[in-house]
């Protein structure tokens, strides 16, 4: 149980590092872990007149593949899913942008993948 909490913890601090990374680029977060019934997304930003879905993946080294890599197709639907019912939430009128991103770090490195689904 504590490797699972370990593993929050260490998911968390990434996630606070793509934050501010993302912030830096002029991007304004709006949710942090937004969950409803359907899932989770890690962070949701607003990006100009953009709403951003934004995937963050960690590994320390590559030996298992790159961060962005373990975004599979069963991810990308779950995170689409979590994203229409935040729109629905928001009251969106179905004229907002939005796209899909991936923060891929690895090791030290950031990677932003935009549009990445």
């Amino acid at each position: 149980m504590s490797e699972i909490r370990n593993r929050r913890l260490q998911g968390a601090g990434y996630e606070q590092i793509a934050g501010s990374y993302l912030r830096g680029q002029g991007l304004t977060i709006l949710a942090r872990n937004y969950r409803c019934k359907k899932g989770e997304i890690d962070l949701i930003v607003r990006d100009g007149d953009t709403i951003v879905f934004v995937e963050v993946k960690y590994r320390k080294d590559s030996r298992l593949g790159f961060p962005s890599e373990s975004v599979d197709i069963r991810k990308q639907r779950k995170i689409r899913s979590v994203a229409q019912w935040y729109l629905y939430m928001c009251h969106d009128d179905g004229t907002t942008c939005c796209r899909f991103d991936v923060i891929s770090i690895l090791g030290d490195r950031i990677r932003w993948i935009k549009n990445a689904f």
